[in-house]
């Protein structure tokens, strides 16, 4: 009997685009299991390779080429992308992302202006509708570069702009939301892989500031911007800080929710749009995996997704990684495999991880196909 394997990892983050992984998962698959039915679909969770898993699934679909100012106030070369029914896609991770900035951190400074520019270009274009990725990001802005060049003011106590990033927080005196561009007629739906609140122990600066360089004392700074920021708007809209979501992308989540915006599971809205459903339901055996598979994969990251669909219709599920965390849940897969560990090391599965997830779907082939 042909056996119909469905390929659908993330990226990997920093080294391998999802579509690129799930080519060369099923490369290692086929030489094991020749016979076997390949069905790929590359996946995303309003990170790294959203607007390509958008591109890839939309036929007609058309990359939008802007120039926006990147997390650290250089000049970065992007797009958006324009699908045929009018709706605009943009990814905060190619203009505002921490991979942007290499091996660099910037956990004060970095702020989310370039998203912010390319959702004005999509709404000068007048598209009607509006899909946001926000994973990724390299700060802790609270999303106030964003509103920013959305026509938003963050002013001191002197009435002078605030600085860029987490740093400007701490003097934020006023906040108008006044001059902010209309949500085009459709609405604006953010794709969110978290649900943290704005500000406290489980809010964007205590869980991801560490990720972006904050140290302990700079994180309990920028928690208290954030919570300075939260009271500056809270008569405009009332958003409330501690709605789901709006400690995404260091607080950007919050600044689109204040904008008027939807925040939904970025991974669940993808797997919809790529069809991602219908093919798990066929399948003999499904194949996800990211860069790192640890204990925050099973909260809204694409490979819980992608293993919540499969155990619905009792469906085998394997996963690859880069790396397997100790803290990871394991338990219910078919098989889990590290490139680290195939490689004999993280530097050598990131020299050229496409051998290594070649090497990952041949060593699944064997074990469960």
């Amino acid at each position: 009997m042909r056996r119909t394997v469905v390929i659908a990892p993330d990226s990997f983050k920093g080294s391998i685009a999802a579509a690129a992984a799930a080519s060369a998962i099923a490369d290692g698959w086929r030489e094991v299991d020749p016979g076997a039915e390949l069905v790929l679909r590359p996946m995303a969770d309003g990170g790294e390779g959203t607007l390509d898993a958008f591109a890839a699934a939309v036929p007609g679909a058309r990359r939008m080429p802007v120039r926006v100012t990147g997390p650290d106030g250089a000049e970065v070369g992007a797009a958006w992308l324009l699908l045929p029914d009018g709706t605009g896609v943009v990814e905060l991770a190619s203009t505002s992302g921490i991979e942007l900035l290499g091996d660099r951190r910037l956990p004060l400074d970095a702020h989310t202006l370039g998203f912010g520019q390319a959702i004005a270009a999509a709404l000068d274009h007048g598209v009607a509708r509006l899909v946001l990725g926000i994973g990724s990001s390299a700060s802790t802005d609270g999303g106030t570069g964003l509103l920013a060049a959305l026509g938003a003011r963050f002013a001191d106590a002197a009435g002078h702009p605030i600085a860029p990033g987490a740093r400007g927080l701490g003097a934020l005196a006023s906040a108008d939301l006044s001059a902010l561009r209309r949500v085009p007629p459709g609405g604006v739906v953010v794709l969110g892989d978290v649900t943290n609140p704005l500000c406290g122990p489980e809010g964007a600066a205590a869980v991801f500031g560490p990720q972006k360089g904050l140290d302990p004392a700079q994180v309990a700074a920028a928690d208290a911007g954030l919570a300075r920021l939260a009271a500056s708007v809270a008569g405009q809209g009332g958003v409330d800080p501690f709605a789901p979501g709006a400690g995404a992308a260091g607080g950007t989540g919050f600044a689109l929710l204040a904008w008027g915006a939807e925040i939904v599971p970025g991974a669940v809205a993808v797997a919809d749009l790529i069809g991602l459903p219908d093919a798990v339901a066929t399948a003999s055996v499904v194949v996800t995996g990211e860069g790192s598979y640890d204990r925050q994969s099973a909260a809204g990251k694409a490979p819980a997704h992608v293993a919540a669909l499969a155990a619905g219709h009792g469906v085998p599920v394997a996963v690859v990684a880069g790396r397997i965390a100790a803290d990871a849940d394991v338990s219910a897969l078919a098989a889990a495999v590290s490139l680290t560990d195939l490689a004999g090391s993280s530097a050598a599965a990131l020299a050229d991880p496409a051998r290594w997830l070649c090497s990952a779907g041949a060593d699944l082939a064997r074990r469960i196909g």
